[in-house]
């Protein structure tokens, strides 16, 4: 089961996008965000409540498109402090003391007009993940670097295939037959094949999560535009090495386009702005761009569709303002969890377990979690962790760290590998781990 994060509203409004997160920067104490807009640059003490920094990039106009920035904080040179990858077709790289003044190389890493960039702290690695055409349509292609100097050949990670094509029927038809949604303004009853228009990348626990992007393609725009109206939502995705990729929870939106409302945004494409924020408490920041319309003004007068405006009751103003930077909160390591209506069982892949006490993440508010440690050949349980006449006390509650105990006193070493069994009753077990 995939577990939605809490929507916390726009941050940034007037039209703006951007595709990399807020950076905190210890030498100022606030977070510093980068956009694609009038002003650029706007500052946040606590990550929520944003100034815009007006003026101070103005000088940032002059030059290509500054698309992702990152604070490398392992640098030695200050000059080199930030980097950053600008251009509206390929990426150039370029460095800077301060993310305004900026030195530009040569390197340019291929790609279409999307992208997604990461630091990958623990591996002190960049990581780029571009987008270019496959047979399956817009795909993600990675690039990496472990200096920031020159960049890898980028190598196909993932693309759309049939599945996602027929979720693009289902979700398209949903749309378009609900009146709560807006109808884009071409909407010409052809299966259009859906793509991945990007993907965001989280080193995230010794694991990666990607957060892709899929364009669900609905009506084809004439020429000259040759595109598409759509709706684009974000899913989840998980890898070991960056290079196989599984989707998450049988491909459920993670982060999904709204009804209309009157005001609100991200009722027709949503993108990451970036990996989301990990903060110092765990709980995940997802900062992602919210889009309004799926067609332009003009489109919904060319092709007669004035009228699902006026049902829908949408201002004039709201063409002024078609997009919002908005943030979506996640607890820790609550991406996704293994639930049981009324009763399940998980048993864990054998393990060493030599001192190091248990944890769980859990939401057990109207049922409960019990935790055996069985054998690992065997799987029976181990005397003393569960069995007969000696049940443990369950886990209730909502805790993303709760520390498992059992009736046995000495501590929790064995010689031989050992399993976890959970017990689920009306609960949802997010993570297990040893610490």
């Amino acid at each position: 089961m995939l577990h939605k994060p809490e929507l916390c509203g726009p941050m940034i409004r007037g039209g703006v996008q951007s595709r990399t997160p807020p950076l905190w920067n210890p030498e100022k104490g606030v977070w510093e965000w980068w956009y694609m807009g009038a002003d650029r640059h706007a500052t946040s003490a606590d990550g929520e409540s944003w100034q815009v920094s007006s003026g101070l990039a103005d000088g940032l106009a002059t030059m290509p498109t500054l698309y992702h920035i990152v604070r490398d904080e392992a640098e030695p040179n200050p000059a080199r402090r930030y980097k950053g990858l600008f251009g509206s077709t390929g990426r150039q790289l370029g460095v800077s003391a301060d993310g305004f003044d900026w030195d530009m190389t040569d390197v340019v890493i291929p790609s279409q007009d999307e992208s997604q960039f990461t630091h990958d702290v623990e591996q002190d690695r960049f990581l780029g993940f571009v987008k270019q055409p496959t047979e399956w349509g817009r795909s993600v292609w990675m690039s990496t670097s472990d200096d920031f100097r020159q960049f890898s050949e980028p190598e196909l990670i993932l693309h759309a295939d049939e599945v996602d094509w027929e979720n693009c029927r289902q979700r398209v038809k949903r749309i378009v037959e609900d009146p709560a949604y807006i109808t884009p303004p071409i909407v010409d009853d052809v299966d259009y094949r859906a793509e991945i228009y990007n993907m965001a990348v989280l080193p995230y626990q010794g694991l990666y999560i990607g957060f892709p992007t899929v364009f669900n393609p609905i009506g084809a725009i004439p020429p000259p535009a040759t595109n598409y109206t759509r709706i684009n939502q974000i899913e989840l995705a998980v890898s070991h090495d960056l290079r196989h990729w599984e989707r998450v929870a049988n491909r459920e939106v993670f982060i999904g386009v709204e009804p209309w409302t009157g005001d609100n945004y991200g009722t027709s494409q949503l993108l990451p702005s970036g990996a989301p924020v990990v903060r110092d408490d765990g709980e995940i920041w997802c900062y992602y761009n919210a889009l309004r319309m799926p067609g332009s003004r003009q489109q919904y007068q060319e092709f007669n569709r004035s009228k699902e405006l006026f049902r829908l009751g949408v201002s004039a103003e709201a063409w002024q303002d078609l997009g919002a930077l908005s943030l979506a909160k996640l607890p820790a390591d609550r991406f996704a969890a293994l639930e049981a209506d009324e009763a399940g069982q998980v048993l864990t892949k054998p393990f060493e377990l030599k001192g190091e006490d248990v944890y769980l993440n859990a939401d057990a508010k109207w049922g409960k979690v019990y935790v055996e440690i069985v054998e690992g050949a065997s799987r029976k349980a181990v005397e003393g962790f569960w069995v007969p006449l000696e049940e443990p006390e369950p886990f209730v509650g909502d805790e993303v760290r709760f520390k498992v105990t059992w009736k046995a006193q000495h501590d929790l070493v064995f010689h031989q590998p050992v399993r976890l069994r959970f017990y689920l009753h009306q609960a949802r077990l997010y993570s297990f781990w040893i610490e």
